[in-house]
């Protein structure tokens, strides 16, 4: 245990040292830093391939199956993506310095604030090595230091990517130590790093319920997270349904296990009767089980009756609740009492209804005639996000480069004095 201890404190150490070198550097050597690494992932593709299908044959024989294996893999299109995300970030404005609502108060000090960076990331996850990318890039763009803990099912593509990254830290002349992985896959590394609050600044996990559960309990520091996406699409009486229909499609059967997938439908009662028979036909063509509120039984022939526990549960796999309502009213009570403030989306046609889902519901993401899967910092013009928060404080949805500073207030003085 103390080996362990030892472990972790030396990473952290190295990287609070590291964020006061990342405070101070220029926004041209993070943009080398990040173009580079790009470069590295093509210059490395082979070796890259490599580590993870050990990875992956490690899991296969672990007994992981399905959505948790797909999310495991990499392969070309992935790096590419990954690439391209790069490429976007290193191109953002970089905000650290930036100075804004300025002031001049009646003794003529001038006030105001500094984006700063938050300092050292612990950044806690599970199965995707393209987390590893993706939180590094933008740590490194915002001027932080992370600590990173992928499972262990992913540690040898882990150990090679972080690899790549301090080597292009090195080239950019900034230092290596601002992107580190923690080695050790047994539980006690991860509440180590929770005790650290003198060295970490902030945690943010990202996976499974019983990890955010783990790391919100023990947290000594601030924590930015999501536990789970319970998320919803409204039909409304107003609705287009062939574009209803298509969103719950895509929201629902593209990637069952992410969490910004769709878990429920609620149908305005006014169009039950044209729209979930065929709901009911295209999803039962991928294999999508329904589990239909009672009241939805009579219009589906397929459909199980739905549990109790089928309301506010994170499937994360082909299975769809649905439940017909009278009103938009009943709809937004629903989502208030089931919904985990990740995303929710409403189909409709009528302006103001749009505005009042816009306005009253309460998610990291609202969404009127679109798919609950553009909850993705990739897909909202991030580049890409270090996880989705739905804590609030201090950042709410996908978390890109702006999400991981903060600010500080600065003063401009000409010998002024408090009275």
């Amino acid at each position: 245990m103390s080996d362990v201890r030892e472990t972790v404190l030396e990473l952290a150490r190295a990287a609070r040292e590291a964020a006061r070198g990342m405070q101070a550097a220029s926004g041209a050597a993070k943009e080398q830093a990040l173009l580079r690494l790009a470069e590295l992932l093509d210059e490395r593709q082979d070796e890259i391939l490599k580590a993870n299908a050990a990875d992956l044959a490690v899991a296969k024989e672990a007994g992981l199956t399905g959505p948790k294996l797909g999310r495991l893999g990499l392969d070309e299109r992935t790096l590419a993506d990954l690439k391209k995300g790069l490429h976007q970030v290193a191109a953002m404005p970089d905000p650290v310095g930036e100075i804004s609502e300025m002031r001049t108060l009646a003794n003529g000090l001038q006030v105001g604030r500094m984006r700063i960076p938050l300092g050292v990331i612990g950044f806690i996850y599970e199965s995707r090595p393209g987390a590893t990318v993706e939180a590094a890039g933008l740590s490194l763009k915002a001027g932080n230091a992370i600590i990173l803990r992928g499972g262990k099912e992913a540690l040898n593509s882990n150990r090679l990517l972080v690899e790549l990254f301090q080597q292009a830290l090195d080239e950019a002349g900034l230092p290596p130590a601002a992107v580190q992985l923690v080695p050790l896959t047994d539980r006690a590394a991860v509440l180590e790093m929770l005790k650290l609050d003198e060295y970490i600044d902030v945690i943010i996990p990202r996976g499974g319920e019983g990890l955010i559960n783990l790391v919100a309990e023990n947290a000594r520091m601030p924590v930015l997270y999501h536990a789970k996406g319970v998320n919803h699409l409204y039909v409304d009486e107003a609705a287009d349904l062939e574009m209803a229909l298509e969103i719950a499609y895509n929201g629902k059967v593209q990637r069952p296990g992410v969490c910004n997938a769709l878990e429920a439908v609620l149908v305005h009662e006014a169009v039950a009767a044209n729209f979930l028979p065929r709901l009911e036909e295209a999803m039962t063509a991928a294999g999508v089980e329904l589990r239909a509120h009672e009241n939805a039984l009579a219009y589906l022939k397929l459909a199980k009756p739905a549990s109790a526990d089928d309301w506010g549960r994170e499937f994360l796999d082909l299975v769809l609740a649905v439940k017909v309502v009278t009103n938009m009213d009943e709809a937004t009570d629903h989502i208030a009492r089931y919904g985990s403030n990740h995303t929710e989306v409403i189909v409709t046609e009528h302006y103001a209804r749009a505005l009042r889902f816009l306005r009253e519901v309460d998610a990291s993401l609202v969404l009127v005639n679109a798919s609950s899967r553009f909850n993705d910092g990739f897909q909202l013009g991030l580049g890409a996000e270090i996880g989705i928060s739905t804590s609030k404080l201090h950042a709410y949805g996908p978390m890109g480069v702006r999400e991981l500073t903060t600010t500080k207030f600065v003063g401009l003085g000409e010998g002024q004095v408090r009275e």
